[in-house]
């Protein structure tokens, strides 16, 4: 119960500061460029408390629901283009000259970008501070080649410290990874320092049958890792492990006879074994032990045992920490990668190179933001820079009610030179919000899935 508590504050917090910061970037940017702004409202529905500001112009809201915000500006509804309020009377022409829909179309773009410009102007800072606090992060050097894998057909060694990946310089495990999943299908060159001595190993990366984005292609690909010890955090009650009497704090060192490498390797086992029995060799304490474990199949038929995994790696873990020019350039230069690497997720998405079962929802959000804050503050402002990252990208794609999708209907009227009809406009707008509510729907129903 207090876990899922736990869980629940962190995701309002998560949402609070971000869709709060989204609206001030719409909010301010209207209020200087003149437009008249009437709401700002932090949440939905009944209004718990609300002010006005020293001008009084706005109402400032703090709503019940606080699962996102809004900024209500003059002439965004249909009946205030018209030049009537929202209780039927006529707008006066002062106001109506500072009225949304009356700007030209440079001011009305600034607003609609200044949501998602001020999630990545969260992100630049957030990363900075993380960069500034420093984090725990783990050495490149590799702790374990694969037996007949690429890695090893190449000659790299357990103790090689990868230093670079095509010239660009790798100074964490984190960083290997991410550069390995930008040259799948390509040439790479990776230099190495085997007991200070520089190596060069040039190869093609094989293009993996799962999206690269999707798996470990250290790992999966490339055949190595950083050499974990493979524990069980939690056992399901009820569960094919609890029945074959494995306990949370077991270390699985080999199922079937075969030594266990990885989490990815063990689940593959596991996962391929639905309704057959499967031995597994574990560690207790100081005792080694053997059981017989029959997972059991999903709905897709893959095989389950009931347990979450934790990986413990052999490497000690050092604290990354910049001083404060470095880390203003990491809050930039994270900010563009991982902008980068999102807008690569939802164009793979659009095309379906990623299977849309990968689409996580509000569960699947809460849940991150639960895990990174039990790891500790600096890992929740990644967490929420990442997540800040997303809500920009999101908000910029092309669909009617989002922010990209005011951008197309400002193109379009400054091409037509008018704008569209607002009926038009509105048949539109409700075909978006079928598309976000369908989307959203998928997404939710992904996450109950995952959960049983």
């Amino acid at each position: 119960m207090m876990e899922t508590l736990h869980t629940l504050l962190y995701f309002v917090v998560a949402i609070v500061l971000l869709i709060g910061f989204h609206e001030f970037g719409h909010f301010i940017v209207a209020r200087k460029l003149g437009i008249k702004v009437e709401k700002f409202s932090i949440g939905f529905g009944p209004k718990l408390f609300s002010w006005r500001g020293k001008d009084g112009e706005v109402e400032y809201i703090i709503a019940a629901i606080p699962l996102g915000g809004y900024v209500k500006m003059l002439g965004e509804n249909p009946d205030e283009q018209e030049g009537i309020d929202t209780d039927g009377n006529p707008i006066s022409e002062v106001d109506l000259k500072r009225a949304f829909n009356r700007q030209p179309v440079w001011k009305r773009a600034s607003v609609a970008v200044a949501g998602p410009g001020f999630n990545i102007i969260f992100a630049i800072v957030a990363y900075m501070i993380v960069s500034w606090m420093g984090h725990l992060a783990m050495p490149s050097t590799v702790g374990v080649v694969y037996p007949h894998s690429l890695a090893e057909s190449q000659g790299l060694m357990t103790g090689d410290e990868i230093v670079a990946i095509n010239e660009h310089p790798i100074n964490s495990w984190r960083s290997l990874e991410e550069g390995l999943k930008k040259h799948v299908g390509e040439e790479v060159h990776l230099d190495v320092r085997r007991q200070e001595s520089p190596l060069r190993f040039s190869f093609v990366l094989p293009q993996p049958e799962k999206d690269a984005f999707l798996i470990d292609v250290a790992d999966e690909v490339l055949g190595i890792n950083l050499g974990v010890d493979i524990l069980i955090d939690k056992v399901m009650p009820d569960s094919a492990a609890e029945q074959g009497l494995l306990e949370a704090g077991d270390q699985i060192l080999a199922v079937n006879g075969d030594t266990v490498k990885s989490i990815h390797g063990l689940i593959t086992v596991i996962g391929s074994s639905a309704d057959k029995p499967v031995n597994l060799q574990v560690k207790r304490q100081a005792s080694r032990l053997q059981f017989e474990v029959t997972p059991r199949a999903d709905a897709s038929g893959r095989g389950l045992i009931g347990v979450q995994l934790k990986a413990k790696p052999w490497a000690e873990p050092f604290m990354q920490r910049s001083g404060f020019v470095e880390g203003v350039v990491y809050g930039f230069e994270r900010t563009w990668e991982v902008s980068k690497m999102t807008g690569e997720m939802f164009k793979r998405m659009v095309s379906t190179s990623i299977a849309a079962e990968n689409l996580g929802g509000p569960i699947a959000i809460a849940q991150m933001a639960g895990t990174t804050a039990e790891r500790g503050m600096v890992y929740f402002v990644m967490f929420l820079a990442f997540f800040s990252v997303n809500l920009a990208i999101l908000n910029l794609l092309p669909i009617p009610v989002l922010d990209g999708g005011m951008l197309v209907f400002l193109a379009i009227e400054q091409l037509r030179g008018k704008p569209l009809t607002p009926a038009l406009m509105m048949r539109i707008q409700m075909v978006g919000v079928l598309l976000i509510m369908s989307l959203m729907v998928f997404a939710f129903y992904n996450d109950i899935m995952r959960l049983f």
